[in-house]
């Protein structure tokens, strides 16, 4: 009997991988840092590229036993996701480590091999189904892509229902369905007995992954907290967006308030810590209902703006815990509008801590929105006498450059237009950040308000600015009308009673500045003052770190290192030194060589291997012109993928909507057109090509055309509506993407079967070096 292809089977593998790469990057996220899950989850995805050169030398004797090789190499995937996940885990490798530690290299590379084990496996079966069926080669890329799409959606749902080491387990599972699947599927009776066998091993690790226990960095806030005497995590929750612990400490309560002043004679009142993937802390505040307790906020550089005029309506972007929101209301505030981004954080300050917040969320005159800062700006109409933007960050993290690969819309030049825009006539835009030295975000976050002032029309710049400086926090006030006299005066008596430095106020002269918090030389005033000058854009191409304004088209606020700095920063490193190295972005770098020179051996090794070009088995065809089409179609898939996703990030808000709606539309459009590729017969299949790559630009082009035209239009839309049209304007070019790849691969499976696994590496190989670059291009465009 004929066997039919493995589609279902192929379907639940896809969804399974990329669930599983999903889910890694999420836990390695948690326990080390997000670039570095980035840099192991791309070289893992490498895996992919072996499985070509594995199959491509291996596959005479596979083939002859398809059912069985087919079956055994879906069931490993499970264990090897799980297994070596766990294994990876007891490495001693530490991301912080890396620039002094010789062994931690070696670590980093054991941990990339174990993490390739799995993508290895699954891409290896689906290489062998593609070369075993090479006439529903279109079909089966089709469920590949398919379940792929399903995967994205699986695993967010997960995330809601699961915590990340559970749902890692859950997805062992379904391998171990998609394994019995390709048993029924291939009708060889004793296939059944490889998932039959390798269930209790699969099962034991599943077990073990959903009680297994994260091991954080140390050198995150969350471990070095609970070293604290008393420190005890009394809750944890879990979602997409973050991986929130509750820390109680009833021996030494918290006391957590950014920028107090070194004059401050007050004690907050005790406080619980709420973590975000073991870092970026915020705090809920015990509330008795006595306005006495809260002295102490108005002791930090954010309460200046309350201090220049009486401020009836604020709008808190990024709430958090709460913090603000009580210095608005302790100031008097009388309409106070929240926003925060994670609904399980709103829930802990309004639900299981209600009684102890003194109910913040739910007070008369707190409006609270669960939405994206940016998003909210957008969609409303109302306007304020005060939008305040606290730090978001950890102290610590940002120091390091941690987030230097982050795209951020809440700092860009069109952010702060649409801020300005929300003001009342005399209203202020209060944006605080964390206070590095030498000065760096702060400057460049003053470069950005200059930049969205001129863009608004505004001739002189400085007449429309205030910073100030404490020992940890800056604060910089932007104003859409010019500063009065009394302004400014209320701004020294406030600097001077707190002990807070004055960095730029309209007048300012340089003998003001710097004399509580000093330094060797009053950088913040020279930097405000240079950036308001004439020689604003001679001092930015001067300076040592990377202060141009970042805009919606490059976002990228945290990226601040200078190649040119890279060598006197680098020979600091053991002079503390290391924290101006923006690790994220070397690592990404790094990432790249790695990534070509691994996938330069995996493309050339199977030539070693394979017949000459005139040898029948490889139907004449030129090998360099395998490698450029299956390399170009790899490249251009994700350069795509991942540009659009960056498109749709203002529109849907958030990156966890954008990644899971462009994505998934992607993928599940693109198999629906290698799918329809499938019905096309195998004539003139070079000219029906073309006319796909052709179809593919006009697409690409009319899709951003219809994205500057709607997009004001379709901000108004609620959620859902936005998704719905974003799958709608992604389908053409999606639909068309998924074409070119089955296609070709059809027309080699007709005359090389051979070739079949090999183009199937070099596009796993390109797809890895694009996902990298095209981050590198994006963040230098």
């Amino acid at each position: 009997m004929k066997q039919r292809p493995p589609v279902a089977a192929i379907t639940l593998l896809s969804l399974a991988t990329l669930a599983h790469e999903i889910l890694l990057m999420r836990l390695f996220s948690i326990t080390q840092w997000h670039h570095f899950a980035w840099m192991i989850i791309s070289l893992a995805l490498l895996g992919y590229g072996a499985s070509g050169a594995f199959v491509t030398l291996l596959q005479r004797p596979m083939q002859r036993r398809f059912p069985l090789w087919f079956t055994l190499l879906t069931a490993m995937f499970g264990i090897a996701a799980l297994g070596c996940y766990l294994l990876a885990r007891r490495i001693p490798f530490n991301a912080e480590e890396l620039l002094w530690d010789p062994a931690q290299p070696w670590w980093l590379l054991a941990t990339y091999l174990l993490l390739a084990i799995p993508f290895f496996l699954a891409a290896s079966a689906i290489a062998l189904a593609l070369a075993r069926f090479r006439d529903d080669i279109g079909r089966l890329y089709a469920f590949d892509l398919f379940g792929a799409g399903a995967g994205g959606l699986v695993v967010i749902a997960l995330l809601f229902l699961l915590p990340p080491r559970q749902a890692l387990a859950a997805i062992g599972l379904i391998t171990l369905l998609a394994a019995f699947v390709a048993a029924w599927e291939l009708g060889w009776r004793r296939s059944w007995r490889v998932p039959a066998l390798l269930s209790l091993p699969l099962l034991a690790l599943v077990f073990h992954a959903a009680t297994d226990t994260l091991r954080i960095s140390p050198y995150k806030g969350l471990p070095q907290t609970l070293r604290i005497s008393g420190a005890t995590v009394v809750d944890q929750r879990s979602s997409p967006l973050g991986l929130l612990t509750v820390v109680e400490n009833r021996t030494i309560p918290f006391r957590h308030v950014p920028g107090l002043s070194l004059m401050a004679s007050q004690e907050p009142p005790p406080q619980i810590a709420v973590f975000t993937d073991g870092d970026s802390m915020t705090v809920i505040t015990r509330d008795r209902g006595d306005a006495a307790d809260f002295r102490y906020l108005d002791e930090t550089p954010t309460a200046l703006p309350y201090h220049l005029r009486p401020i009836a309506s604020a709008l808190i972007l990024g709430a958090g815990g709460g913090a603000d929101v009580l210095q608005a209301k302790y100031h008097g505030v009388d309409a106070i509008t929240a926003v925060e981004l994670n609904p399980q954080l709103v829930d802990l300050v309004r639900n299981r801590y209600g009684d102890f917040s003194g109910h913040l969320y739910d007070s008369g005159n707190v409006t609270l929105h669960i939405a994206d800062a940016r998003g909210f700006v957008g969609s409303t109409d109302t306007r304020f006498d005060l939008i305040q933007i606290p730090p978001l960050d950890a102290f610590g993290s940002g120091g390091t450059g941690l987030h230097a690969l982050n795209e951020n819309y809440l700092y860009t030049v069109e952010a702060m237009q649409r801020y300005l825009e929300h003001l009342d006539k005399d209203g202020y835009l209060s944006i605080n950040r964390w206070v590095r030295l030498p000065p760096r975000e702060t400057l460049k976050l003053f470069a950005t308000a200059v930049a969205a002032l001129k863009a608004r029309g505004v001739e002189d710049p400085g007449r429309h600015l205030l910073l100030i400086r404490g020992w940890q926090l800056a604060t910089l006030l932007v104003k859409n009308t010019p500063l009065e006299a009394e302004e400014i005066e209320q701004l020294k008596r406030f600097a001077r009673e707190r002990a807070f430095d004055l960095a730029w106020y309209p007048g300012m002269t340089a003998a003001e500045a710097n004399r509580y918090n000093r330094l060797q030389t009053p950088w913040f005033h020279e930097g405000a003052s240079a950036l308001v000058g004439d020689d604003a854009a001679d001092y930015i191409a001067r300076y040592k770190f990377d202060l141009t304004p970042p805009t919606d088209d490059r976002p990228y606020f945290f990226h601040l290192l200078r190649w040119s700095a890279l060598p006197e920063i680098f020979s600091l490193r053991k002079h503390g030194g290391m924290a101006l190295l923006e690790q994220s972005y070397l690592v990404l770098v790094a990432t790249l060589v790695q990534a070509i020179v691994a996938s330069l051996i995996l493309i050339l090794l199977p030539l070693a291997f394979l017949p000459r070009p005139q040898d029948r088995s490889t139907g004449g065809i030129a090998r360099w012109k395998v490698v450029v089409y299956f390399f170009a179609i790899g490249l251009a898939f994700l350069f795509i993928e991942m540009s659009f996703m960056q498109k749709f990030l203002l529109l849907l808000h958030h990156p966890l909507y954008s990644a899971a709606t462009v994505m998934t539309g992607f993928l599940v459009f693109a198999g629906a057109g290698s799918l329809f590729s499938q019905r096309l017969g195998k004539a003139n299949r070079r000219r029906r090509i073309g006319l796909v790559v052709g179809a593919i630009i006009v697409s690409a082009i009319v899709l951003l055309l219809a994205l500057q035209l709607l997009q004001n239009f379709l901000l108004g839309l609620p959620l859902g509506g936005r998704i719905v049209v974003s799958l709608g304007l992604l389908a053409p070019l999606a639909f068309f993407m998924g074409m070119p790849f089955p296609l070709a691969l059809s027309t080699i499976g007709e005359r090389a079967q051979r070739l079949i696994p090999w183009a199937w590496g070099i596009n796993g190989c390109a797809s890895v070096i694009s996902a990298v670059l095209a981050t590198l291009l994006a963040m230098h465009s």
